[in-house]
């Protein structure tokens, strides 16, 4: 199959052609015909499956077949849950739509709001936002959303696990009822299906991939190591095997300074990116990593859907996500675009649970090594890392405002919404 049987319009077709493509993934194969009939769409998707694409082509050949140049209301508004990926889905937006009279925007927390909302002002087609800062302009009324006409909801898996859904029903009720909508997730949780029953009418539903699991070309190992040795561990295996380009996760973001400092006294070029990171220094931090200039990229679970690093050939979990379907999220960074990867794993005694977790969601035994020098403690507990320690990492991929603890303490029914401390970062 190839793009111009899609029936895409020429301008797109160019643009396409432009960025080196030929064929359609299988994606957006399934994707973008119901798209362009106007259907809703609930699509799941591994990440590195081109499935940005599969919204953005057809929305922006829907948009350019009734242009309205003199007055641009926002017509569609894709909700991303970081600044990372808003970044990523608006580059793809711009290079998409390079021959066709369409203007674009994308506003996101951490950066002066002047700039967004003069862009705004000047009129915009297709707005690329995060939750809290898209309601920050809208409350401040310098953005409606009364004309939008296509509305996608980019990883939505995890706009619930940041705790976005009471913005997501916020924006819903700016928007007119009458529109189209494209909900696109990693996976299909229950949470998932009954937040796309409250959003969808009748949508046709198609996937890339099985639920939940993880993509093939990538190669997955466990390491049984003991807690204080994971540092010599991972110290040893990136310097050994001399890897240029590694992606490691932490659970916090203490722990991922602290693993920083440490890969740099050992000589290994390496930054850090979380949410207490500035824009600024986040986005200094991704280019350098790669540009080659620095080897080691530590990240806490914000950087796990905002990342585009085209052959990423290293994942390293350097502890174990508490929340089981992140895992898939982290090491989809590598094996993208049919290209192979390795996603490793230092696993110590009290990260045994999630570790069943993880191989009972994706179906799969993972292979077990042990290094010499390495080993895990004979007498550790195998007990799991405190509720408290889970919360305390959902929290880290936000801002660490107290006021979502106090909102929290209060109860929340809905187990998926840890905290909304990003909010007013995002």
């Amino acid at each position: 199959m190839s793009f111009q049987s899609l029936g895409l319009s020429e301008a797109l077709l160019k643009a396409v052609s432009k960025k080196g493509y030929t064929t359609p993934s299988p994606i957006q194969q399934k994707a973008i015909p119901p798209v362009l009939e106007g259907k809703d769409v609930l699509a799941s998707a591994q990440t590195g499956t081109g499935k940005t694409a599969g919204f953005t082509l057809p929305l922006l050949h829907i948009l350019s077949e009734n242009p309205k140049e003199k007055f641009r209301p926002v017509r569609a508004l894709v909700l991303t849950p970081t600044r990372e990926l808003a970044a990523q889905v608006y580059a793809n937006v711009r290079e998409y739509s390079e021959f066709l009279n369409l203007r674009s925007a994308v506003i996101f927390g951490g950066v002066n709001q002047k700039p967004q909302a003069a862009a705004i002002r000047q009129g915009v087609d297709i707005l690329v936002a995060t939750p809290g800062r898209l309601l920050d302009l809208q409350n401040q009324g310098l953005l409606s959303l009364k004309r939008v006409e296509i509305f996608v909801l980019d990883e939505a898996d995890r706009m619930l696990d940041m705790g976005f859904l009471r913005d997501i029903e916020k924006v819903i009720k700016s928007m007119p009822e009458k529109r189209q909508n494209l909900m696109f997730s990693a996976t299909f949780s229950k949470d998932i299906k009954k937040l796309a029953h409250g959003i969808l009418n009748h949508p046709v539903q198609v996937e890339a991939t099985p639920e939940n699991t993880t993509v093939d070309a990538i190669s997955q190992k466990v390491y049984r190591v003991a807690k204080g040795l994971k540092t010599g561990l991972i110290i040893k295996l990136i310097s050994d095997g001399n890897w240029k380009q590694v992606l490691v996760f932490t659970r916090t973001k203490h722990g991922a300074n602290k693993l920083c400092e440490k890969m740099i006294k050992a000589g290994i070029t390496a930054a850090a990116i979380h949410g207490n990171k500035s824009q600024g220094a986040r986005t200094k931090a991704l280019a350098g990593f790669k540009s080659g200039k620095v080897r080691v990229l530590v990240a806490t679970d914000i950087a796990a859907r905002g990342l585009d690093i085209p052959l990423l050939p290293h994942v390293i979990n350097f502890e174990l996500p508490n929340i089981s379907e992140d895992y898939v999220h982290r090491i989809g960074r590598t094996g993208r675009a049919g290209a192979s990867g390795e996603a490793l794993s230092l696993v110590s005694a009290d990260e045994t649970s999630f570790l069943r977790d993880i191989e009972k969601l994706i179906e799969m035994k993972l292979p077990v090594q042990i290094i010499e020098g390495f080993e895990p403690d004979p007498n550790a507990s195998t007990a799991p890392i405190k509720q408290g320690q889970g919360r305390q990492n959902r929290n880290s991929r936000n801002s660490g405002s107290s006021r979502s603890s106090s909102r929290n303490s209060k109860g929340s029914s809905n187990s998926r919404r840890p905290n909304r401390n990003s909010d007013r970062r995002n």
